[in-house]
Protein backbone atom coordinates (compact mmCIF):
# COMPACT_ATOMS: atom_id res chain seq x y z
CA UNK A 1 0.00 0.00 0.00
CA UNK A 2 1.58 3.68 -0.76
CA UNK A 3 -0.08 6.82 0.30
CA UNK A 4 0.64 9.67 -1.55
CA UNK A 5 -0.07 13.45 -1.05
CA UNK A 6 -1.06 15.39 -4.13
CA UNK A 7 -0.93 19.49 -3.10
CA UNK A 8 -1.17 21.92 -5.31
CA UNK A 9 1.85 24.65 -5.31
CA UNK A 10 5.51 24.58 -5.57
CA UNK A 11 8.33 25.99 -4.66
CA UNK A 12 7.92 25.18 -0.84
CA UNK A 13 10.40 26.74 2.28
CA UNK A 14 12.90 24.41 2.93
CA UNK A 15 11.32 23.84 6.03
CA UNK A 16 8.31 22.17 4.93
CA UNK A 17 10.31 19.80 2.36
CA UNK A 18 12.36 19.06 5.60
CA UNK A 19 9.20 18.18 7.54
CA UNK A 20 7.83 16.59 5.91
CA UNK A 21 10.83 14.05 4.83
CA UNK A 22 11.08 13.51 8.29
CA UNK A 23 7.68 12.38 9.23
CA UNK A 24 7.72 10.14 5.87
CA UNK A 25 11.02 8.79 6.41
CA UNK A 26 9.60 7.30 9.67
CA UNK A 27 6.77 5.18 7.86
CA UNK A 28 7.30 1.64 7.68
CA UNK A 29 8.88 0.57 3.78
CA UNK A 30 5.77 -1.34 3.14
CA UNK A 31 3.94 2.28 3.89
CA UNK A 32 5.52 4.82 1.70
CA UNK A 33 4.19 8.28 1.91
CA UNK A 34 5.18 10.60 -1.17
CA UNK A 35 4.31 13.81 -2.25
CA UNK A 36 3.30 15.16 -5.61
CA UNK A 37 3.34 19.27 -6.29
CA UNK A 38 1.72 20.53 -9.04
CA UNK A 39 1.04 23.81 -10.01
CA UNK A 40 -1.04 26.75 -9.04
CA UNK A 41 -3.56 27.65 -11.45
CA UNK A 42 -2.52 31.47 -13.57
CA UNK A 43 -4.12 34.22 -11.59
CA UNK A 44 -4.64 37.76 -12.93
CA UNK A 45 -5.70 40.78 -10.86
CA UNK A 46 -9.61 40.06 -11.45
CA UNK A 47 -9.26 36.29 -11.79
CA UNK A 48 -12.29 34.14 -10.40
CA UNK A 49 -11.67 31.99 -7.85
CA UNK A 50 -14.01 29.59 -9.17
CA UNK A 51 -11.75 29.14 -12.06
CA UNK A 52 -9.02 28.73 -10.32
CA UNK A 53 -10.13 26.02 -8.16
CA UNK A 54 -11.96 24.27 -11.46
CA UNK A 55 -8.36 24.12 -13.24
CA UNK A 56 -6.83 22.72 -10.23
CA UNK A 57 -9.17 20.41 -9.64
CA UNK A 58 -8.96 19.23 -12.57
CA UNK A 59 -5.07 18.81 -12.33
CA UNK A 60 -5.25 16.93 -9.08
CA UNK A 61 -8.20 14.43 -9.91
CA UNK A 62 -6.11 13.30 -13.01
CA UNK A 63 -3.20 12.75 -10.73
CA UNK A 64 -4.69 10.54 -8.35
CA UNK A 65 -4.28 7.25 -9.17
CA UNK A 66 -7.08 5.51 -10.78
CA UNK A 67 -7.72 2.74 -8.14
CA UNK A 68 -7.02 4.60 -4.95
CA UNK A 69 -8.87 5.52 -2.48
CA UNK A 70 -9.12 9.69 -2.26
CA UNK A 71 -9.38 11.91 0.42
CA UNK A 72 -9.69 15.59 0.64
CA UNK A 73 -8.31 17.75 2.50
CA UNK A 74 -10.77 20.04 3.40
CA UNK A 75 -11.74 23.28 6.04
CA UNK A 76 -15.28 21.87 5.71
CA UNK A 77 -14.74 18.26 6.46
CA UNK A 78 -15.00 16.06 9.46
CA UNK A 79 -12.10 16.34 12.14
CA UNK A 80 -10.62 13.03 13.51
CA UNK A 81 -9.16 12.55 16.78
CA UNK A 82 -5.50 10.41 16.83
CA UNK A 83 -7.43 7.62 18.15
CA UNK A 84 -9.88 8.20 15.59
CA UNK A 85 -7.32 8.23 12.33
CA UNK A 86 -5.99 5.43 13.62
CA UNK A 87 -8.86 3.03 13.58
CA UNK A 88 -9.42 4.74 10.05
CA UNK A 89 -5.79 3.66 8.85
CA UNK A 90 -6.08 0.18 9.95
CA UNK A 91 -9.25 -0.25 8.06
CA UNK A 92 -7.21 1.33 4.94
CA UNK A 93 -4.56 -0.86 5.71
CA UNK A 94 -6.77 -4.24 5.60
CA UNK A 95 -8.10 -2.40 2.79
CA UNK A 96 -4.79 -2.84 0.90
CA UNK A 97 -5.73 0.17 -2.13
CA UNK A 98 -3.52 2.83 -2.11
CA UNK A 99 -4.33 6.38 -0.66
CA UNK A 100 -4.08 9.81 -2.25
CA UNK A 101 -4.64 13.10 -0.20
CA UNK A 102 -5.74 16.20 -1.97
CA UNK A 103 -5.09 19.32 -0.87
CA UNK A 104 -6.06 22.23 -2.93
CA UNK A 105 -4.61 25.95 -3.70
CA UNK A 106 -5.38 29.21 -1.69
CA UNK A 107 -9.01 29.17 -3.08
CA UNK A 108 -9.73 25.44 -2.00
CA UNK A 109 -10.80 22.54 -3.64
CA UNK A 110 -13.39 22.21 -6.51
CA UNK A 111 -17.04 21.03 -6.14
CA UNK A 112 -15.50 17.87 -7.92
CA UNK A 113 -12.28 16.84 -6.08
CA UNK A 114 -15.14 16.97 -2.64
CA UNK A 115 -17.31 15.07 -4.74
CA UNK A 116 -14.98 12.34 -5.78
CA UNK A 117 -13.45 12.08 -2.25
CA UNK A 118 -14.27 8.97 -0.32
CA UNK A 119 -13.71 11.37 2.92
CA UNK A 120 -13.04 14.87 3.16
CA UNK A 121 -11.28 15.56 6.12
CA UNK A 122 -10.25 18.54 8.12
CA UNK A 123 -6.81 18.78 9.93
CA UNK A 124 -8.49 21.81 12.20
CA UNK A 125 -11.01 24.44 12.82
CA UNK A 126 -8.10 26.83 12.40
CA UNK A 127 -7.01 27.84 8.80
CA UNK A 128 -3.44 26.53 8.09
CA UNK A 129 -1.52 27.65 5.73
CA UNK A 130 -1.06 24.98 2.88
CA UNK A 131 2.82 24.48 3.20
CA UNK A 132 1.52 23.62 6.94
CA UNK A 133 -0.35 20.42 6.03
CA UNK A 134 2.10 18.79 4.06
CA UNK A 135 3.81 18.84 7.29
CA UNK A 136 1.19 17.94 9.63
CA UNK A 137 -0.52 15.33 7.72
CA UNK A 138 2.76 13.39 7.30
CA UNK A 139 3.30 13.72 10.97
CA UNK A 140 -0.57 12.80 12.21
CA UNK A 141 -0.13 9.71 9.50
CA UNK A 142 3.29 8.94 11.53
CA UNK A 143 1.74 9.28 14.43
CA UNK A 144 -1.56 6.86 13.71
CA UNK A 145 0.88 4.71 12.55
CA UNK A 146 2.55 4.46 15.87
CA UNK A 147 -0.66 3.94 18.25
CA UNK A 148 -1.44 0.96 15.92
CA UNK A 149 2.20 -0.54 16.73
CA UNK A 150 2.08 0.74 20.10
CA UNK A 151 4.96 2.68 19.67
CA UNK A 152 5.52 4.76 22.32
CA UNK A 153 5.57 7.87 20.33
CA UNK A 154 1.97 8.60 20.80
CA UNK A 155 1.32 9.09 24.87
Amino acid sequence: MQLQLIAVGERMPGWVGQGFAEYAGRLPPHLPLRLAELPLARRGRRDEPERCRRDEGERLLAAVPSRARMLALDAGGRQWSTEELAAQLEGWLQDGRDLAFVVGGPDGLSRECRARAEHCWSLSRLTLPHMLVRVVLAEQLYRAWTVLQNHPYHR
